[in-house]
């Protein structure tokens, strides 16, 4: 794919678009009689490509890899000079490099993906990102905050507020469990789905208006797609409504909402009532 372009959000989808095609190439290669190694490959396969571009690219960056050893520790559980380096750094690189494993293992299965978001210091928003690109590779597609999808489609703007039933992306494993009833309170419509960053790539082509998750997630879980989510135009936040916060101490990001703007104040009101 030749050598990558230097402004952050093409590099991000350059990354994002090599990793996928190596995880392409994996599948194609193990098959999936071995489920289990099949993810182990994909998830090495992938961080280590990732890493090893990002050292040679963005060598002064710090990195918090999902793959990373102790990524999941907070700073003040365990000093390490990983934590040390992303916390005092002005550039940091928070990578997913294969979101949705299982469903990379299961032959077939679209829903998985590369996540590689760009955090810095200085950016104008609260959540820090400035960079992010959501490789779908079994899609074919890479959505990237250099070129941010239209939002919302034609399709949605027709529509009559209310006029049509909320499609709300869940979870095919752990959905939270208050989220039937929340479903039901507003009149959506639960559309299971894989890994989370298919389900934000989702709100953000018009697939489905809403993605919801509580229960737990890390920070490379959701900040690449929250990245494009938000160049996109769309509502991104905790489920009280506060703010979506990167490279802490603590790379734990337990819950967001991402849907379409008109639909926030009413899906975080549904949530106030529900997910307490």
């Amino acid at each position: 794919m030749g050598s990558p372009p230097m402004i952050d959000g093409a590099f991000a989808r350059w990354l994002a678009a090599r990793a996928g095609q190596a995880l392409l190439g994996l599948r194609a290669e193990m098959g999936f009689a071995d489920a289990g190694a099949l993810r182990s490959a994909g998830d090495k396969v992938s961080h280590d490509l990732i890493r090893t571009e990002l050292a040679k690219w963005r060598p002064d960056d710090a990195v918090l890899s999902e793959e990373d050893e102790g990524s999941r520790l907070a700073w003040a559980a365990e000093v390490n000079a990983e934590a040390v380096s992303r916390l005092t750094a002005d550039r940091v690189w928070i990578i997913d490099p294969l979101d949705g494993t299982r469903e990379f293992s299961e032959e077939g299965r679209s829903d998985w993906a590369v996540h590689v978001a760009l955090w810095s210091r200085t950016a104008p928003t609260p959540h820090g990102l400035v960079a992010g690109a959501v490789g779908l590779p079994a899609q074919q597609r890479v959505l990237g905050t250099d070129y941010p999808p239209a939002y919302p489609p034609a399709t949605v703007q027709a529509a009559a507020p209310g006029g049509r039933t909320i499609r709300l992306a869940a979870s095919r494993s752990r959905p939270p469990v208050f989220l039937t009833d929340l479903a039901e309170d507003v009149g959506a419509h639960l559309v299971p789905m894989g890994s989370a960053g298919a389900k934000i790539a989702a709100v953000v082509t018009g697939e489905v208006d809403a993605y919801i998750h509580a229960g737990g997630q890390y920070e490379w879980d959701s900040a690449a797609p929250v990245a494009v989510a938000t160049a996109t135009g769309l509502h991104a936040s905790r489920i009280d409504g506060s703010a979506l916060r990167y490279n802490e101490a603590d790379p734990r990001l337990p819950d967001l909402l991402v849907c379409r703007k008109d639909l926030a104040s009413r899906l975080l009101a549904a949530l106030q009532r529900h997910s307490g």
